[in-house]
């Protein structure tokens, strides 16, 4: 996978204006396509994707987020988010979530607007689309170079530490490493290669491992784009090999 250009959307409406670009296009997108099946149904939202998306669609942000934390409130200390089988098998916080990662705030942005797009959401609304939007999430690549070892930070200055960390990230991505386990390797040069290491917030790097997950969703477009069985498709799955395995 070759690393070729890039660009920066800084508002909503640069985001709805990508969408409607035209295909064909893969795209690995950093945030929840959808909810827990549970909280769907606590909340009578409708079944489907799409019925339940177009729900939340209609809400005022304060409407939505007070629903979650209604939801939290009917249930026992210990157990209060609700978690997507994606959300188990990668680590990640419950789709739910509104504060510390706001992944649920990212949810109430950013799937309606996939809705309204007609874009081709996998697996939630296969419409035959030539755009194709996966849901990614990057940390499921770096853990595997890095464990838990911090790589970023948006809030503070950087350190060698966490460069060193980008430097170790960056070289497995281009290594015989990825390759075995995602197909392909990266490859940059000296330009991007410092683009990809000067961001502490990593913004660009994390992009990239997204764009890794994309490309490995694009390479099993013949075998389901790599989404198992067991998923339930109005949940909506985190494309990356990882989470293939029980």
């Amino acid at each position: 996978m070759r690393v070729e250009d890039s660009e920066t959307l800084t508002d909503f409406s640069g985001f709805e204006d990508f969408l409607q670009r035209p295909g064909p296009w893969v795209c690995g997108m950093d945030f929840p396509f959808g909810q827990p099946r549970s909280l769907v149904a606590a909340l009578g939202w409708p079944e489907s994707w799409e019925g339940y998306v177009g729900e939340v669609g209609k809400l005022p942000k304060e409407e939505f987020e007070g629903k979650i934390r209604a939801d939290m409130a009917t249930r026992p200390a210990g157990k209060k988010w609700r978690y997507r089988l994606a959300d188990r098998r990668s680590g990640s916080s419950s789709a739910m979530m509104l504060f510390r990662v706001p992944v649920g705030k990212m949810f109430y942005q950013g799937a309606p607007r996939l809705l309204a797009s007609g874009v081709r959401v996998e697996p939630c609304r296969r419409n035959g689309d030539e755009r194709v939007a996966v849901e990614a999430y990057p940390a499921v690549v770096a853990r595997r170079f890095l464990g838990r070892t911090a790589y970023k930070r948006d809030a503070a200055p950087d350190t060698p530490e966490r460069r060193s960390a980008r430097e170790t990230l960056l070289s497995g991505l281009e290594s015989a490493v990825l390759r075995d386990i995602y197909g392909f390797a990266v490859e940059t040069n000296d330009h991007w290669r410092e683009e990809f290491l000067r961001d502490p917030s990593a913004d660009a790097l994390d992009s990239l491992l997204c764009a890794v997950q994309a490309a490995w969703a694009y390479e099993k477009r013949d075998d389901n784009y790599g989404v198992p069985a067991e998923c339930d498709a109005d949940e909506g799955w985190i494309l990356d090999p990882a989470l293939l395995d029980e």
